[in-house]
């Protein structure tokens, strides 16, 4: 039985993810209490696979976000709910706000900023184990979008943030725009996604294999 083995998320313990739509998912709509995305594969594929393990799963993705409305709500929609395990999807929004100008710009920079204040901030406050996921484009040349080229030429310094945050603090981590840029070697992007942004269930399963082997091979 597969429950016998090594699984992140120990029995009795609440798993909290947060993040922007692609975590949201319409957790707070018809597809409530966990949306129908990655995170309710994640806790569907635990259940199967760990029958023995009782977990307690919050969503907390909200469609739009980018670091500095997680900042605004990390008391609230984290700290207070005090997990076991947090895992965290963000940055593709930080980087299309940052392509927009604005107030709500985030460059590289402050998003690596204020990433770290939220982990150095949950690090004081609750300690627990963290995962981290990067964020993706599903587009190999970004020809989809009219900033598509732009995208692709400027995530990599995004996604650099989240690897150097997880060396930092110690945490799993998934590197889901490698994931899709491996998948789009061998099929359409449009097979995961409508758009290079909002991934089908297809795309979601791709995320929910790769966070459920992170979280058993290396548990």
């Amino acid at each position: 039985m597969k429950g016998m083995g090594n699984f992140w998320i120990e029995d009795g313990e609440t798993a909290l993810f947060i993040g922007d739509s692609i975590t949201d998912c319409g957790r707070r709509d018809a597809n409530a209490p966990l949306g129908d995305g990655y995170v309710c594969m994640v806790a569907e594929l635990a259940t199967a696979q760990f029958p023995d393990r009782k977990i307690r799963y919050l969503n907390k993705g909200i469609g739009g976000n980018t670091i500095l409305d997680l900042r605004e709500r990390w008391v609230e929609d984290v700290l207070e709910h005090r997990p076991d395990r947090l895992a965290i999807k963000i940055g593709i929004n930080d980087l299309h706000q940052h392509l927009a100008g604005g107030e709500r710009a985030v460059s590289p920079a402050r998003f690596a900023q204020v990433y770290e204040e939220l982990l150095e901030h949950t690090g004081r406050e609750l300690g627990c184990p963290l995962l981290l996921i990067t964020p993706f484009y599903i587009s190999v040349d970004g020809a989809e979008n009219p900033n598509g080229a732009q995208v692709l030429e400027l995530l990599p310094r995004y996604i650099e943030t989240v690897e150097r945050m997880s060396d930092r603090y110690g945490t799993h981590l998934v590197r889901s725009h490698d994931l899709f840029q491996r998948q789009l070697r061998h099929r359409e992007a449009a097979g995961f996604c409508p758009e290079p942004v909002h991934p089908n269930h297809a795309g979601h399963i791709v995320i929910a294999d790769a966070v459920m082997t992170e979280l058993t091979s290396q548990a």
